[in-house]
C-alpha cells in the first residue's frame, strides 16, 4: 500500500513511517522541513533498511501536490502536516489558520482530483476544549476551543465531516491525540523541536542534559491535586501503532470515524518531573511561572472506542516513556 504521509519527517510522522515500512507499507513522504530536519530520512533508513521516498514541498502548493499524486498509486493519506504550539498560535493566529486550515483544504482538493478518497487526520484532544467531566469520550461536545491551534484542528475536523456528508464514498478517520511523548526504543529517532519546545518532555530532557537551566512550570494554581496541569501522556510508539491499525483495518472503507488515542490516565507536571527524577536519576530544577494563554487544567482520554473497534490499546508504561525519551536525548544531546 502506497500512503502519502504529509509531515512525514516530523516527530509523529517519522515514527509512523518506520512502523509503516516494518508493516510492509510504502510511505510517500511530503514535508516542507519548516519544523523538521532532512537528517531524519537517513535515520528512518537506518532503522528499516529502506530509503523513504521523499518530496520537499508545502501542502499549500496545489501544483506540487498534484504532481506527487500523479507520480504514485497512492491509496490513502496520513495528514500530520501542521503547526502545533498553543502559545505560538495565540501570538500568530493567522499563520496557524493559513498553514493548518488552508493547507488541509488544498491537500483534500488535490486528493479529490487524484481520486484518493481515504484520509487519516492527525487531530487532537484540544478540540474538546475545557470539560468538567473526565475522562473524555468521543461523544463529548467539540468546538469550545481555547486557542487558535485548537480552533484549526476543530475547523479541519468540521470540514472533513461536512465533506463526508456531501460525498459519502470517502473514508475519513479523525484521530484525536492526547499528548505524544517518548521516542523509538533504539534512540535513533525522537522528538527534536526547533527553538524553545512547547511540550513538557523535550524541555525536561533538555534541562537534564544541560541545554537549559531550568524547567518553567506554567501555573501551580489550577484546580488539580497539586495545582499543576494534568494530561494524558501516550508513548509515541503506541500512537503510531494506532495509525497503522487504522490504515490496515478501515482505510479505504467508506465512513467517518473518530477515535481518541490515549492511555486513560492523567499525570500532573509535578508527577512527571518526579517520575523522571526517579527513573533517570537526574534532578530537574524548575521555576513556577504564570499560566500560558490557552492552557486548561486537565484532560485525559477514555480510549475504549479504539479498543472496541480497532483492537488497539496503549501498552507502554510511563517508565518506558521516561527511559526511551532519556535514551534519545543521551544519544542525541543536540538533536539531529
Amino acid at each position: 500500500m502506497e500512503v502519502l504521509v504529509a509531515g512525514g519527517i516530523g516527530y509523529i510522522g517519522s515514527h509512523t513511517c518506520v512502523k509503516m515500512i516494518e508493516s510492509g507499507m510504502q510511505p510517500i513522504i511530503v514535508d516542507s522541513l519548516l519544523n523538521a530536519k532532512v537528517e531524519v530520512l537517513s535515520r528512518i533508513e537506518a532503522l528499516t533498511g529502506k530509503k523513504p521516498i521523499f518530496y520537499q514541498g508545502d501542502i499549500r502548493d496545489e501544483i506540487f501536490l498534484d504532481m506527487v499524486f500523479r507520480s504514485h498509486k497512492i491509496q490513502s493519506v496520513l495528514h500530520f502536516a501542521g503547526l502545533k504550539s498553543v502559545s505560538e498560535s495565540v501570538l500568530e493566529p493567522l499563520r496557524y489558520y493559513d498553514n493548518n486550515v488552508n493547507g488541509s483544504l488544498v491537500l483534500i482538493r488535490s486528493m479529490r482530483k487524484a481520486g484518493v478518497k481515504s484520509i487519516v487526520f492527525s487531530s487532537s484532544a484540544v478540540v474538546y476544549g475545557h470539560s468538567d467531566v473526565m475522562p473524555v469520550t468521543e461523544s463529548f461536545l467539540t468546538g469550545m476551543t481555547t486557542n487558535p491551534y485548537a480552533c484549526t484542528k476543530y475547523i479541519v475536523e468540521r470540514c472533513l465531516t461536512d465533506l463526508f456528508a456531501s460525498e459519502s464514498d470517502w473514508s475519513i478517520t479523525l484521530l484525536r491525540y492526547f499528548n505524544p511523548v517518548g521516542a523509538h526504543p533504539s534512540g535513533v529517532i525522537g522528538e527534536d523541536p526547533k527553538g524553545i519546545p512547547s511540550n513538557l518532555m523535550p524541555i525536561i530532557t533538555q534541562v537534564a542534559i544541560g541545554r537549559r537551566e531550568y524547567l518553567s512550570v506554567f501555573g501551580n494554581d489550577y484546580p488539580t491535586p497539586d495545582g499543576t496541569g494534568i494530561r494524558d501522556y501516550i508513548h509515541i510508539m503506541d500512537l503510531v501503532e494506532g495509525h497503522v491499525v487504522a490504515l490496515e483495518s478501515i482505510s479505504g472503507k467508506s465512513g467517518l470515524r473518530v477515535y481518541n488515542l490515549g492511555t486513560g490516565k492523567g499525570f500532573s507536571v509535578f508527577e512527571m518531573i518526579e517520575i523522571f527524577n526517579q527513573v533517570c536519576g537526574v534532578r530537574i530544577p524548575y521555576q513556577i511561572c504564570q499560566r500560558r494563554l490557552g492552557d486548561i487544567a486537565e484532560c485525559w482520554a477514555n480510549p475504549e472506542k479504539a479498543k472496541h473497534d480497532l483492537g488497539w490499546t496503549a501498552k507502554r508504561s510511563m517508565i518506558e516513556i521516561m527511559e526511551d525519551t532519556w535514551r534519545w536525548q543521551l544519544k542525541n544531546p543536540d538533536g539531529y
